[in-house]
C-alpha cells in the first residue's frame, strides 16, 4: 500500500472508530461522576460544571497550612498539602469512593493528572525525587485489586515525569477501616503498621508521600516514620483530599 493509500485507510479508521464511539455513547452515555449529567465530547469524568466547583484547597500556595500543622512536632516535612476538601455525602465523596471502592483504578490516574497539573505551575514539585504511595496490605490490595494511592501517583508521574517506588515501604499489618474509629483509635490502629524495606531507594532523596484521603494524619504520619529511617531522607505529603477546613 502506498503512502496515499495509508493515509485513506487511516483516516476510514478514524470515522468508524469516531461512528463506533458515537453509537456506544448514544445508548450508553458517559455521564458525569458528580452530577451525573450526560457528559460533552472533551469531558472525561466531570462535567465542566462540577470540575469548577470541585472544592479545592488551594493550600498549596499557603505553605503554612492546616494540613502541614497536622504533622507538626510528630514528623518532619518540607511541605504538605491536599488537592480538596472531603465531605461526607457529596458528589464528590461518592467519586473517592468509586476509586477506593467501586473497581475504577482509571479515577485515581485521572485526579493525579488533574492535581500534578494544577500543583505544578506554582513549584509544589520542585526538588521532589520520587513518588512513594502510601501501600495497601497485600491481602487488601488482592481484593480491591490495586492501591488508590497508586493509582494517584501514576497520574502525578504521568505529568511531573518522576518516578513511582512502590517497592521501599510495606504495609506490614492488615489493620481495620480507620472510618467510624476515633482520634485516638486511629493512632493506635497504625502503630507500626509500615516497614522500610530498602532504605537505599530512598536515601538521600526527597520523597513525596501520596495519599487519598487524609483525616487526622495517622496513617501518614506512621508512614513518614518508616521513610525518616532512610539516611539523608527529605519528606513531602500529597493527599487528594483532606477532611479538615482549616
Amino acid at each position: 500500500m502506498d503512502v496515499n493509500g495509508r493515509n485513506k485507510y487511516n483516516r476510514a479508521t478514524r470515522a468508524l472508530s469516531r461512528w463506533w464511539q458515537g453509537l456506544v455513547e448514544l445508548f450508553f452515555p458517559r455521564l458525569c461522576l458528580v452530577c451525573g449529567k450526560p457528559l460533552i465530547e472533551g469531558e472525561k469524568f466531570f462535567c465542566l460544571h462540577c470540575d469548577i466547583d470541585m472544592p479545592r484547597t488551594g493550600f498549596h500556595l499557603r505553605p503554612d497550612n492546616a494540613v502541614k500543622d497536622m504533622f507538626w512536632g510528630l514528623v518532619t516535612v518540607e511541605r504538605a498539602t491536599a488537592y480538596l476538601y472531603y465531605r461526607r455525602k457529596s458528589g464528590f465523596s461518592h467519586t473517592i469512593h468509586l476509586l477506593k471502592y467501586g473497581g475504577r483504578p482509571d479515577i485515581g490516574v485521572e485526579l493525579g493528572r488533574a492535581m500534578a497539573a494544577e500543583l505544578s505551575a506554582t513549584g509544589f514539585f520542585e526538588s521532589i525525587d520520587v513518588l512513594v504511595p502510601v501501600p495497601l496490605h497485600r491481602r487488601k490490595q488482592r481484593q480491591r485489586g490495586y492501591n488508590q494511592s497508586e493509582q494517584l501517583a501514576n497520574g502525578v508521574a504521568t505529568v511531573t515525569g518522576l518516578p513511582v517506588e512502590t517497592g521501599a515501604v510495606e504495609r506490614c499489618k492488615d489493620t481495620a477501616s480507620q472510618t467510624h474509629k476515633s482520634v485516638y483509635e486511629r493512632w493506635e490502629n497504625v502503630e507500626g503498621i509500615f516497614r522500610l524495606l530498602h532504605p537505599e531507594r530512598l536515601a538521600g532523596r526527597h520523597v513525596l508521600l501520596i495519599d487519598d484521603v487524609l483525616t487526622t494524619g495517622a496513617t501518614l504520619c506512621a508512614c513518614a516514620e518508616a521513610v525518616a529511617q532512610a539516611p539523608g531522607v527529605s519528606i513531602s505529603i500529597l493527599a487528594l483530599a483532606t477532611a479538615s477546613d482549616g
